[in-house]
């Protein structure tokens, strides 16, 4: 695990809340749904694969949404999100395995299970189709990676930058994410994936995250070599409780069929 030098407050207090936390009783066993699957699907069907997240707030969200987590997931799978992503910590973001469980019950499509996993107790909480590891906050990633398989998740490896892709892809990653967001500053810039994604083989899946907020947002990082995007806060709105999820999901897997609008939407992600 790197340093926790130069993190931001809000990402150090998550990470501390994450040690602190306990894992579940017994080992998880999962049948997950196919990520790579649904997004050849999301292609097929003319849709730019998006994983839209339910993410009741977050340190860098204005506003919180209190909707019914089952009602947010079923609004993007209808407005064409390849798979859903569910945020599980309960501090800093307002998540619970609850939720998933209730989301994963209610759709079709993989659902990611979004959280600080530092270790394999931290894995067998809840049932998910796959599971995030982010590089950085993990000692042994090789060894989790290889746990996470074992208990049947697709694991989702999250990087920073070039040093922790070469790590991802020596621990056997086939599923990358790169995160536009910078953890010292919380400053987002999509010059990150553009860096990035050229150094990733072309047998990986390759997701862009954070900083997605528009129909051109979504081209760039597609054209940067995106597999599928990550997409939160631009779709679940939190500055207005009446925002269009179903609308929001739709205008982005849209993105490269020429019936969005509203491109120079600058709302965060």
């Amino acid at each position: 695990m790197n340093s926790d030098t130069e993190l931001a407050p809000a990402v150090q207090s998550i990470l501390e809340a994450a040690r602190e936390r306990s894992g579940g009783e017994g080992v998880v066993a999962v049948d997950a749904r196919s990520l790579p699957d649904a997004l050849a699907d999301a292609e097929a069907d003319g849709r730019v694969p998006v994983i839209a997240e339910v993410k009741p707030t977050s340190p860098t969200a204005e506003g919180t949404r209190d909707d019914d987590p089952v009602e947010l997931a079923q609004a993007m799978v209808d407005g064409g999100a390849a798979a859903i992503s569910v945020l599980t910590e309960p501090t800093h973001f307002g998540g619970s395995a609850e939720a998933l469980t209730r989301i994963r019950e209610a759709v079709d499509v993989p659902v990611l299970r979004k959280d600080f996993v530092l270790d394999e107790a931290g894995m067998d909480v809840v049932e998910a189709d796959l599971l995030l590891l982010i590089a950085r906050f993990v000692d042994d990633l090789e060894a989790l990676v290889a746990a996470a398989r074992e208990r049947g998740f697709q694991p989702l490896v999250e990087v920073h930058d070039r040093d922790e892709l070469e790590t991802a892809l020596e621990a056997g990653a086939e599923i990358i994410g790169v995160n536009n967001r910078d953890l010292a500053r919380l400053e987002v810039d999509l010059e990150t994936f553009e860096s990035v994604a050229p150094e990733a083989p072309d047998d990986v899946t390759l997701i862009a995250e954070s900083g997605v907020s528009s129909p051109a947002d979504v081209r760039r990082m597609r054209t940067a070599g995106a597999d599928a995007l990550l997409v939160g806060s631009a779709i679940m709105d939190h500055g207005a409780d009446d925002s269009d999820v179903t609308e929001n999901t739709r205008r982005l897997t849209r993105a490269e069929s020429g019936d969005d609008t509203n491109d120079d939407d600058n709302t965060q992600t």
